[in-house]
């Protein structure tokens, strides 16, 4: 990954102002909506009317209006003679005189001539927001080399909320030049939806839960999507120690198509491993469980192994070892397709502060000397997003306890090696177990954090939610809508939840229609369970409650996204010990809502990065998107993304125009899906997107803009080179005296229960625990009061 810089300003000389009105739209069947689209008339500073300078950066640049046109007498051309970083454009002028007019939820087709000699050109779009003003949008299509006058079109998104004018022209981020002339712009005009509801009135508006007739046969906590359609559902162990103890360790592939399930030999317990899924679709399952707890002794212990899970052959391969044990550690796919890797326990139950990275190019786990290393204890299961320039977003999201110290977020630049903390973040030792996701599109650089609570102390689950916008020159975290309340099973069967009770153990899915499912959660630890699902909006803001999973599903659930658009829930493992192997299927909203648009041809499966890649569509469709297949566990899945594919629509015929941005899309395999006007998505094709084998003259680079490039947070650099953080045994919120390995006993119990032995074993009871062996002497809780080595036994409860 390449060292961050520290970005400059936007230069830009239009009138960034909020001030603009709202104005009239025109009509679908109007004109051009570009002024001067030729810059046949002169304006200011130079340019054209209508038409001003734009850009940032270090670069030497310089704009020109030339004879060598398209049509009639003038060009625009802009050049690049020397570049660090940055881009120059010339933009439609941001003005009320000369911004085009756009409606909310409409689309507009852009379409320009342009001659190139650098790779690195692409039609670059900004809008007008009427509360925060100017700002920039989204990059729509790389333009091919060109010697010759050569036409380009491509579709805008949807215009989102807020929004009353736009801007956009040509960046050129490269050596070189760009001419371009004779610039239009349509508004598309409206395609009616197929017919409306094919279900219930409710199915139509919450969707529907189906639990499949045939159980997960292996207690899985790990799922990983495969560029076949099936599912990785890996168990290990299976958080049972009866298992570890013989050497139990399993795997399943499970088939959406047929339904079925093939167990598969597992080498090690990769109970509570890491894992990504490769470039190549191969998945990378780092560590697992060395050992389990001893009450009075150690913790849990993390092993160094590694291995690969081949999709072709489903079978594992060992690679070579991690430097240190990490039990719980995250995963990110970088750009480059190198993993890199956070936090965990080691193989003496202390936290690692050892960051681990996996090179793609030598297929295997980098010695320490060649990694670079903060010594920091990132905790278990960080939740870290790689960002649209290479750093890492630190999200607040984590497994167990309190967050790291700080605000709870920071933004990690591997080439600079610094930390720099984030404000914002909301009650940040009370997101023990949220989810977070990088929201619809990538493009827009906005991730939210839903729900969390803590597992040490073990406060009722909470319902904040949190936005960043990494876009913004300084980001935080600003609160974001409460998650809808559902009924909570607090021993007794299900009652409103109320107050501010929310809920951990968050699964959150993105969906193809450009939504955030957020389903599943508890509001204790592993206690609890709460039903309640809802469908988040990144444009509205707002979160609708849809059909709740009738399963429950807290501590070690699931849920991902199929490649039909339908979602998939399993898991759940109560602190009694037991385990649900019933599997939950969502079907959506919008596959309620008419016949489903269909891709009926994929040009070519392998994809490079700036490419234009045909589809055929057996009608017309409003986006298409890439979905990074799930990779899931403890609610976490960082490498979760969905990438907008901007259209050129020709009839049928629809070209979708690929970043040229690695760090926006890791390489690897993706889901295809195209959707129409009313949300309702196609079932997907798999494509495989890679870079090109080696920087070639015609090959585009990354277009990086220049985001959250003047943070104000403290900063840090290394620290003092250390083995290890010390970590409490009883990390995992659970009393090891009572019961086997696998059952939970909470080291705090919930508020609402008073520090009685009788309100402890009644809530234990309720909870479905039964009589404990208390194991040794001790009995910190004070369960076992008449001492026979049984807790929650008669005499214990019996009044004095």
């Amino acid at each position: 990954m390449s060292k961050h810089r520290r970005r400059t300003a936007l230069v830009g000389v239009g009138a960034l102002t909020a001030g603009l009105l709202l104005t009239a739209p025109q009509a679908a069947e109007a004109a051009n909506l570009v002024k001067n689209p030729g810059f046949e008339t002169a304006g200011t500073d130079g340019m054209p009317y209508c038409w001003e300078k734009s850009g940032w950066g270090d670069n030497d640049f310089s704009f020109a209006t030339v004879p060598d046109a398209h049509s009639g007498t003038k060009a625009m051309k802009v050049t690049l003679t020397r570049r660090v970083e940055g881009d120059r454009k010339a933009l439609i002028t941001e003005s009320t005189d000369c911004a085009p007019v756009v409606t909310v939820g409409k689309q507009y087709d852009l379409g320009l001539w342009y001659k190139t000699t650098t790779p690195d050109a692409n039609i670059t779009l900004f809008r007008h927001d009427a509360t925060a003003g100017w700002q920039y949008w989204t990059d729509l299509k790389t333009l091919d080399m060109a010697s010759a006058w050569t036409r380009a079109t491509v579709r805008t998104p949807e215009v989102p909320a807020g929004t009353d004018r736009i801007t956009w022209g040509v960046s050129v981020y490269g050596t070189g030049s760009a001419t371009t002339d004779d610039y239009t712009m349509d508004q598309v005009p409206d395609v009616l939806p197929p017919a409306r509801c094919t279900g219930s009135t409710d199915q139509c508006a919450n969707g529907s839960w189906s639990v499949l007739p045939t159980q997960n046969p292996v207690r899985s906590m790990h799922s990983v999507v495969l560029n076949n359609g099936k599912v990785l559902l890996i168990a290990g162990s299976g958080n049972s120690e009866e298992n570890f103890d013989a050497g139990t360790f399993t795997s399943a592939v499970y088939d959406p198509a047929n339904g079925t399930y093939k167990v598969i030999p597992t080498p090690k317990d990769m109970f509570c491993a890491g894992h990504v899924q490769l470039q190549d679709g191969r998945v990378l399952v780092m560590s697992g469980n060395k050992a389990y707890p001893v009450a009075g002794g150690h913790g849990y212990e993390g092993f160094k192994d590694s291995y690969i899970f081949d999709p072709k052959t489903e079978t594992y391969s060992r690679t070579n070892d991690l430097n240190d044990g990490h039990w719980y550690p995250s995963a990110t796919e970088l750009g480059n397709g190198d993993v890199v890797s956070f936090g965990g326990l080691r193989e003496d139950s202390t936290g690692s502060v050892t960051a681990e990275y996996w090179s793609d190019k030598d297929q295997q786990w980098l010695p320490l000397w060649k990694v670079n290393q903060t010594w920091s204890y990132w905790g278990l299961y960080p939740s870290m997003v790689l960002m649209q320039d290479g750093r890492l977003f630190y999200t607040g999201s984590h497994v167990f306890g309190n967050n790291i110290p700080g605000t709870g977020s920071a933004v990690y630049d591997y080439g600079a090696n610094t930390v720099t903390q984030v404000p914002g973040l909301q009650n940040k030792d009370e997101r023990d177990q949220s989810a977070s996701v990088l929201l619809p599109p990538a493009q827009d650089q906005k991730v939210l954090t839903i729900g969390g609570g803590n597992i040490d102390s073990n406060p009722d689950a909470g319902r904040l939610t949190d936005l960043i916008d990494l876009k913004r020159a300084n980001p935080s975290y600003v609160a974001g809508p409460p998650i809808p309340q559902g009924t909570v099973d607090l021993g007794n069967g299900r009652i409103a939840e109320s107050g501010n009770q929310g809920k951990m153990y968050v699964s959150a899915v993105l969906l193809p229609d450009g939504k955030v499912l957020e389903t599943g959660g508890a509001l204790h630890n592993r206690a609890n369970p709460v039903y309640e699902s809802s469908v988040y909006d990144p444009g509205t803001n707002t979160f609708d409650p849809v059909a709740a999973d009738p399963e429950s599903r807290g501590y070690h659930s699931s849920a991902f996204l199929l490649p039909d658009g339908r979602v998939m829930a399993t898991g759940d493992n109560p602190g009694n010990g037991t385990w649900n192997h019933n599997v939950s299927i969502y079907t959506p909203p919008y596959l309620y809502q008419g016949t489903r648009p269909t891709i009926t041809s994929v040009i070519n499966q392998e994809w490079k990065y700036g490419d234009t890649q045909r589809i055929t569509v057996d009608r017309p469709i409003a986006k298409a998107e890439l979905i990074r297949p799930a990779a899931v566990t403890h609610s976490s899945d960082p490498n979760q993304r969905f990438v907008d594919l901007p259209l050129s629509v020709d009839g049928n015929n629809v070209d979708l125009n690929v970043t040229s941005n690695p760090d926006l899309a890791p390489p690897g395999w993706y889901m295809l899906f195209a959707v129409d006007a009313g949300g309702v998505p196609s079932v997907a094709k798999w494509v495989h997107l890679t870079g090109p084998a080696a920087l070639s003259a015609s090959a585009a680079s990354p277009h990086v803009h220049s985001f959250a490039d003047s943070l104000g947070g403290k900063v840090t650099g290394p620290g003092k080179k250390r083995t290890s953080q010390q970590v409490s045994p009883t990390i995992s919120g659970c009393d090891r005296h009572y019961g086997s390995v696998n059952v939970c006993v909470p080291t705090v119990f919930p508020p609402q229960v008073k520090k009685t032995a009788v309100a402890r074993c009644t809530w234990l009871k309720q909870n479905h625990y039964g009589r404990l062996k208390v194991n040794g002497g001790d009995d910190p809780l004070g369960l076992d009061r008449n001492r026979d080595g049984t807790a929650c036994g008669e005499g214990d409860t019996a009044r004095r």
